[in-house]
């Protein structure tokens, strides 16, 4: 008897898969995102803008997306670093530096926030060793970059880690065979097989530091203008029951994310497809 054309497969069919994917999906994300624009649909246009429209909000928002920005390039360079580091070298230590690398994901983030202000703190261990040479870390932007790179490293590390253990060595060798130089090899061969991996890395760390708050509030000293972030600002609404104006914040918050992961995605597209070129 020849094989049967078709043959049950064990797992749930599309149907059934997609109807549990979607519906899990609409319940986590579509809803609570939905809920939260036709608050501000039914709050009006207008009255969103003149809420965001002021110095506090504006400082916030920037303050929030800039160092959130800048702690996820930190993260992506030295996240990147870290995974190679962890896959290609054997050295005593590595299995604890491994497992410190995940102690982010399980720490309270407001355990965190406390732990950092402690040794950032002008009283602090590292806080004072930078008190004597003039340099201020707790209560300032330099302490918010520090807790959202604390928070965002593990992102990119677990994020290429697996990619970086897919790269046979003879890759390496053939291209050192070829007559390439150590430089030119990272950067023709290694840089573009880890660049998705590692941007999808630095669009978790940029979206987890972006909507970070409790690891922040301890350390950052919450003075408007100066060190207030925007989670903050929406959780000072919430106080006063102010919810209009908090989802005002929160969807320009959406906004600005959604602008930034499109960028990041399209980024994506383009070295996925360059590594076909290289």
């Amino acid at each position: 008897m020849g094989r049967p054309l078709y043959q049950r497969s064990p797992m749930p069919g599309l149907g059934l898969s997609a109807g549990i994917t979607l519906t899990m999906l609409s319940i986590v994300v579509l809803l609570p995102v939905g809920a939260l624009l036709a608050k501000g649909v039914s709050f009006g246009p207008g009255n969103l803008w003149d809420v965001v429209n002021r110095e506090r909000v504006w400082s916030a928002l920037f303050l929030s997306f800039r160092l959130s920005f800048f702690a996820a390039i930190f993260n992506l360079v030295f996240g990147t670093l870290l995974a190679w580091v962890l896959v290609r070298y054997r050295f005593a230590g590595r299995r604890l530096l491994d497992a410190a690398v995940d102690l982010p994901f399980a720490l309270p983030t407001a355990v965190a926030g406390i732990a950092l202000t402690a040794l950032y703190a002008p009283n602090g261990v590292l806080g004072g060793l930078a008190q004597q040479i003039g340099w201020k870390i707790a209560y300032t932007q330099t302490g918010i970059l520090i807790a959202l790179v604390f928070v965002g490293l593990p992102f990119v590390a677990r994020t290429v880690q697996p990619v970086v253990e897919e790269i046979e060595r003879e890759v390496e060798e053939a291209s050192a065979t070829l007559g390439a130089s150590r430089l030119t090899t990272l950067r023709r061969v290694i840089l573009p097989m880890l660049a998705p991996a590692a941007l999808t890395g630095f669009a978790l760390a940029l979206a987890r530091a972006v909507g970070e708050y409790g690891s922040v509030i301890f350390i950052a000293g919450n003075i408007p203008l100066k060190t207030e972030i925007a989670p903050l600002l929406i959780v000072i609404q919430l106080e006063e029951f102010n919810y209009d104006a908090a989802a005002a914040i929160g969807i320009a918050m959406l906004t600005i994310s959604f602008a930034m992961l499109l960028a990041i995605n399209l980024i994506q597209i383009w070295s996925r497809r360059r590594i076909g070129y290289v």
